[in-house]
């Protein structure tokens, strides 16, 4: 492997974990949330989730942390795009797989495996893929009801919950955010309880 190609990987690696407001996850920012997290922040979570996989499960436990670690990838080039950049789905889906191949391009014979697990998630055709998926919403609910909490606005994130409602398809990953929501609900009302 080349190391100046592994340098530049590296440093576009680095652009997600920094607190700068460009890699900091765009539907926080649009919803003017102090210090959201960064999309890095958001990959380490899932992937800390990805050990929750049963092993009883006919599921790929370390293609799933793979993943969880690959899927966000292409936004340290073209950014975290949402439904609020007005970029229509087609296009995020090109521009996000262009910037994967520009990164798998430095990572020589490791770039291609990068390459197919992103594409794998992509496509949404295997059980991991639509796991790691149920993780990446699971995380959008729990940071939701972590700002809820920590800035004491409950209700206010209701949208992320709102995109989430009947997409999960993992019964165990549904139970999760099931106790998520009762507790969610429980701030709320002792919110109303308190004014």
């Amino acid at each position: 492997m080349d190391l100046n190609n592994l340098h530049e990987f590296m440093e576009l690696i680095g652009r997600l974990k920094v607190n700068i407001i460009h890699m900091k996850r765009t539907g926080w920012v649009h919803k003017k949330i102090s210090d959201p997290e960064t999309v890095a922040g958001h990959m380490y979570r899932m992937a800390m989730l990805s050990f929750l996989v049963d092993n009883k499960e006919n599921l790929d436990k370390i293609k799933i942390m793979q993943m969880t670690l690959i899927h966000d990838l292409a936004e340290c080039i073209v950014g975290d795009i949402t439904p609020y950049c007005g970029i229509p789905p087609d296009v995020k889906h090109r521009l996000e797989d262009e910037a994967m191949e520009e990164i798998c391009k430095l990572l020589g014979d490791k770039g291609p495996m990068i390459l197919e697990i992103f594409r794998e998630y992509e496509k949404q055709e295997s059980a991991e893929a639509k796991y790691v998926k149920d993780l990446d919403r699971l995380d959008a609910i729990m940071q939701a009801y972590e700002y809820e909490k920590r800035d004491n606005i409950p209700g206010v994130l209701e949208e992320f919950f709102v995109a989430c409602h009947g997409k999960i398809g993992h019964p165990f990953i549904n139970k999760i955010v099931s106790e998520i929501t009762l507790r969610r609900e429980a701030l709320c009302r002792n919110l109303s309880t308190s004014k």
